[in-house]
């Protein structure tokens, strides 16, 4: 596995995301699961997030004490499955700002299209977070980057539930310097383009729209 796949194997994800990987698992729970999920993965991410010192007074004295500026984060989110991560990961990194990525697939070249674009001011000052719950062929992943890059932000990082090898390739193949955090890889991609075992497709399983 590449140095930039970062596998997260902690019990309490492996164990949610099995219980999302479930057929019978209703829309309520799968979302619940979702938001809980998200919040551990964002635990993770921030592990290696540059921090700075402050000073501050406690009840006996003052010291000096790390802090991360949650300001200068932002979550990027591709729509609109990214969605489905946003309040987990803002309940950990409740400064963050909030980006979006709309995209869609054109049924002709199955290239991805932008349709929305949306970030704060002065990225070059903020570190990405790219949030999307399958990396599968990886084309929207890496158009996405793509575009985001464009604004020269500090940092990236890209964060999935499930992912498989070709996905990789293609995103690393095209971004070897953004890092990837999952809790899985799969075996691989079947004829119509879905992670085979996965999930099934996340934005309508979030979203109740199957």
């Amino acid at each position: 596995m590449s140095r930039d796949v970062h596998v997260i194997d902690h019990p309490l994800v492996q164990h949610k995301l099995t219980l999302m990987r479930r057929k019978d698992t209703s829309t309520k729970s799968f979302r619940e699961l979702v938001h809980e999920l998200s919040a551990l993965l964002a635990y993770e991410i921030t592990r290696e997030m540059p921090m700075h010192e402050i000073e501050i007074e406690t009840p006996l004295e003052k010291m000096k004490s790390r802090v991360i500026d949650g300001k200068k984060v932002v979550l990027a989110s591709i729509l609109r499955a990214g969605n489905g991560f946003l309040d987990g990961m803002l309940q950990v990194i409740p400064g963050a700002r909030v980006g979006h990525i709309g995209l869609y697939r054109d049924p002709a070249t199955l290239k991805a299209v932008e349709y929305y674009f949306k970030m704060p001011h002065d990225m070059h000052e903020r570190d990405v977070i790219v949030l999307d719950p399958m990396l599968a062929t990886g084309n929207s992943a890496v158009a996405a980057v793509d575009r985001l890059k464009q604004t020269k932000p500090r940092s990236i990082r890209f964060v999935c539930l499930v992912t498989c090898p070709e996905g990789i390739k293609t995103f690393h193949d095209a971004h070897p310097d953004v890092p990837i955090y999952t809790p899985a890889v799969d075996r691989g991609l079947n004829e119509h383009g879905y992670i085979v075992p996965g999930l099934g497709d996340a934005g309508d399983r979030i979203f109740g729209t199957k």
